[in-house]
């Protein structure tokens, strides 16, 4: 795809966001976007398996490499422009923050700064919403920056949390949203439509939504 943003994306589990940005943006040639490399925490994930059956190449991060050296020799192999944590467990190192501060986003399955840090994801995340009694949950697309879920924040999306809720009625509902959320983040990006300012803030420079899309999401 020429002149498209060059995406790389990070994940450590079964791959419904990363499927959410192959279908949106990289198979769809209007969006400017390309993904180039998917990096899997380890082998075997379903992530893998879905970056396979699109034809993208895959990596796997070496257990134990903490210095961010591989991962940002990858990176520069694969040329990728964007950096997109898509269910990734692992802390970015230091050096990889630095060479892409700006350039790199994760999603979170809460509205943060509340639920967030260490061992706070996935299902953990749900099960400490539901037992905090709140009503509101949602997610977050932040920047990373070297601490877990602490970036400056891009763009959240709220969810209810309905009474008779459970971890995994609230996961389903926050995860259809997720599944727009980013890919609207990535292909807004692409288009030049925000960037991380020099003091830390995300500088919007137009609107970047249209009609519904950020309702709402009721029911399951």
């Amino acid at each position: 795809m020429p002149d498209s943003l060059a995406v790389a994306v990070l994940a450590s589990g079964s791959g419904t966001n990363l499927q959410a940005i192959i279908e949106q943006l990289h198979e769809d040639p209007g969006s400017g976007v390309e993904v180039v490399r998917i990096i899997g925490s380890r082998a075997g994930i379903g992530a893998l398996a879905r970056a396979e059956r699109h034809h993208i190449l895959t990596a796997v991060h070496p257990a134990g490499t903490q210095s961010g050296d591989w991962l940002l020799g990858e990176l520069d192999a694969c040329g990728a422009r964007l950096v997109v944590l898509a269910g990734w467990l692992k802390l970015i190192s230091p050096a990889v923050v630095r060479a892409f501060r700006g350039r790199m986003f994760n999603i979170h399955p809460a509205l943060l700064p509340s639920f967030g840090g260490p061992g706070m994801y996935g299902r953990h995340v749900h099960e400490a919403v539901v037992a905090s009694g709140v009503r509101v949950s949602g997610a977050t697309v932040h920047f990373v920056d070297e601490v877990y879920d602490n970036g400056a924040i891009i763009a959240q999306w709220p969810v209810p949390v309905m009474e008779e809720d459970d971890a995994e009625a609230l996961a389903a509902r926050v995860l259809k949203v997720e599944h727009r959320l980013l890919p609207a983040v990535v292909r807004a990006y692409a288009a030049g439509t925000f960037e991380l300012s020099d003091s830390g803030h995300v500088e919007w420079k137009g609107a970047w939504f249209e009609g519904e899309a950020f309702s709402i999401v009721r029911g399951s």
